[in-house]
């Protein structure tokens, strides 16, 4: 990746973060265990840093089972405990017992029928409204909605925060700075 062009602030720290920058962030992304994965991921990162959560990512997957809700939801109190040991991931017992709630309500809303990428993606163009400076704002009433649907259907940890972390991050709002690169090709 060419390390002159200009970026987002928070991606100017080091390789992983540009790389991550550069090549993810911001894409729209439309697979349903993906999305899942970076509401995950997205929940960990709740008062810490994306660097942090960007060195342990391969950790999260292989403690996570690859991120697969199916496995995920049927982990046990030995297996949280087990987590909780693990020095390759962030060892907080409300976000690992959050992450197995969560592969159980994805999960109840796939046995209903429903669809996470398009419940997602419906929720973000439901209550989009095009702020002026996105990369400013911490939430939005699309995103307070937004985690007030996830909570209705059995999420928790995802605060209106953390949920317009996530969608900017999975391309359903552009956050990227009118002056990065990467702004024009993710509008």
């Amino acid at each position: 990746m060419d390390s002159h062009r200009h970026r987002c602030k928070w991606a100017c720290g080091n390789k992983l973060l540009r790389d991550y920058h550069d090549v993810e962030w911001g894409r729209p992304v439309k697979d349903s265990r993906l999305l899942w994965e970076m509401l995950v991921l997205e929940s960990f990162q709740a008062g810490l840093s994306w660097n942090t959560v960007l060195q342990k990512r391969e950790n999260f997957r292989r403690a996570f089972a690859k991120f697969d809700p199916k496995k995920v939801a049927l982990f046990t109190e030995q297996d949280v405990q087990n987590l909780l040991q693990d020095a390759g991931i962030i060892r907080s017992r409300l976000k690992i017992e959050a992450t197995v709630q969560n592969a159980r309500a994805y999960l109840h809303m796939q046995a209903q029928g429903e669809d996470f990428a398009v419940f997602a993606w419906h929720m973000a163009e439901r209550d989009y409204v095009k702020a002026p400076f996105p990369h400013l704002l911490a939430q939005t009433t699309a995103s307070q909605n937004f985690s007030r649907e996830l909570k209705k259907r059995g999420f928790c940890f995802v605060g209106p925060v953390t949920v317009y972390a996530w969608m900017q991050a999975a391309g359903m709002i552009n956050g990227h700075e009118p002056d990065c690169f990467r702004y024009h090709a993710c509008n």
